[in-house]
């Protein structure tokens, strides 16, 4: 069933759709935070749009609180802004931060990224391209490794989630 869309609602996606292009002429991305719900194991995410603008796939995280989120986006944003090419398997250090990340292709990205495939005009089932970040726990182990220490739920695997 298709809603009709409101001028109210119109006028908010017109409103949402200039602050985006603001953001990503001034700062090279947008990210865009979902807040999860912990109490139904909903990983909260935060994704980037921009990136695809340049060439690249947008990058995806899960189960990180808006802040961390934002700064490990930004870092690995801007890498790819000054030139850096990303590939699925790599690993990613940061100074100052003790986890790494690998680098991912998500295979359902139309899936989970409405408001860079709408910035695009792309429809979810010729999304954008994207990468998700997937970073290892405190013992430095990757979700796929024995003896990981956090909630599979906070970062699932790519193709398995839907927002």
């Amino acid at each position: 069933m298709i809603t009709a869309l409101t001028p109210s609602s119109l006028a908010w996606m017109d409103d949402e759709d200039r602050r985006t292009a603001q953001t990503i002429r001034a700062h090279g991305t947008r990210n865009e935070y979902v807040f999860g719900d912990m109490s139904k194991r909903e990983a909260p995410f935060a994704y980037t749009i921009g990136l695809f603008g340049l060439g690249h796939p947008e990058l995806l995280v899960f189960g990180l609180d808006p802040r961390t989120s934002a700064l490990l986006l930004d870092d690995v944003a801007g890498r790819v802004r000054a030139g850096e090419d990303l590939r699925t398997g790599q690993v990613v250090t940061f100074a100052g931060w003790r986890h790494r990340v690998t680098v991912e292709t998500l295979t359902n990205p139309g899936d989970i990224v409405f408001a860079a495939n709408r910035y695009y005009a792309r429809a979810d089932e010729h999304s954008v391209p994207v990468f998700q970040l997937t970073y290892d726990d405190r013992d430095g182990r990757f979700p796929w490794e024995d003896g990981y220490d956090t909630a599979a739920w906070l970062q699932p695997r790519p193709g398995t989630f839907r927002a």
